[in-house]
């Protein structure tokens, strides 16, 4: 809101040199009139002569004629006192006191808290669904996470969440549903390419970061829909890099794994991976525990160069 104005800043309009000569002259010419009609009646009383004698009349006329010249040439950013606001120049004392009370007094979003609302619009929840014995009912065969990589639709995940199904429906993070079908698919890498049919209009991409320069110790978040539940986030950091896991059946090694120790628990399967940024890194792939499919501190990531390029060229 703009503040009002303290003084107005309309110029006063001057009197011409002329028109004050005029006014001057006119003040004169009254004293001595004044002074005629009293020498016409000298029964006044000594009083009454000294207020109506020509001095002063005098006094009179070069006051109210000083008065007119201090109105008409008052500059308009002084009050009639002359004085003018002055605010005093600011310190670095200053600035730094009116910082710190803005920082005690307003709680600023934490570094996880902003990555995750970067990431949020492009992260979605992935189900695919198989016909019942009758073939009459869709039946979730898989549910887990994605994130979109191209704002036309184009979804990472991982294949292990798709794999078998009959159908796939994708939930955008505006609550809007859609079918989507598998475009590419990196089986090594347990990874695969999504196309949504119809994609919100103001659907936006994720922003994907290389990992070359990611070291043990970065902070990052996993998103997603752990047991069906989120978006969910959790925070944690790159334990390593280079990983390698076998699948519980044994079946397939998986290589250059990111490991971190944000919690992931079935469901997080195919979300993203990221740093304090708010930038892909990984596609959360697996997580290690001999005894059961609960977390217990070792999660795994495929590095986001390998899933880009499952749908494409790498970007990198």
């Amino acid at each position: 809101m703009r503040r009002p104005a303290l003084y107005s800043t309309s110029a006063r309009a001057a009197l011409p040199l002329m028109a004050r000569s005029d006014a001057a002259n006119a003040v004169v010419e009254s004293a001595a009139e004044a002074d005629a009609a009293l020498r016409a009646n000298p029964a006044r009383t000594h009083g009454q002569r000294w207020f109506t004698s020509p001095r002063a009349l005098s006094y009179w006329a070069f006051g109210m004629a000083l008065a007119a010249l201090v109105t008409l040439w008052l500059p308009p950013s002084m009050d009639p006192a002359g004085r003018r606001a002055v605010h005093p120049p600011m310190t670095q004392k200053a600035l730094d006191a009116a910082v710190l009370k803005t920082l005690e007094t307003n709680v600023m979003p934490s570094e996880a808290a902003r990555a995750y609302n970067k990431i949020g619009p492009s992260v979605v929840r992935v189900r695919g669904f198989g016909k019942s014995k009758d073939g009459k009912t869709d039946l979730a065969r898989g549910i887990g996470s994605g994130v979109v990589i191209i704002d036309t639709g184009v979804i990472l995940t991982n294949l292990h969440v798709v794999q078998g199904a009959e159908s796939i429906k994708v939930e955008f993070a505006d609550g809007s549903v859609s079918a989507a079908k598998v475009t590419g698919a990196q089986p090594e890498n347990d990874l695969a390419v999504l196309q949504a049919q119809e994609v919100p209009d103001d659907l936006i991409a994720a922003t994907m970061r290389s990992t070359g320069e990611l070291k043990p110790g970065d902070r990052v978040i996993a998103v997603g829909f752990p047991f069906g539940i989120g978006p969910s986030v959790s925070e944690g950091i790159v334990s390593g890099l280079k990983r390698s896991f076998r699948s519980p059946q044994g079946k397939q090694l998986m290589t250059n794994l990111i490991q971190f120790d944000a919690a992931a628990n079935p469901g997080n399967s195919g979300g993203p991976l990221v740093t304090m940024d708010g930038e892909v890194v990984g596609i959360v792939t697996a997580i290690l525990n001999p005894e059961s499919r609960t977390f217990i501190g070792i999660g795994f990531a495929m590095p986001i160069e390998n899933a880009a390029a499952a749908a494409g060229p790498s970007p990198f």
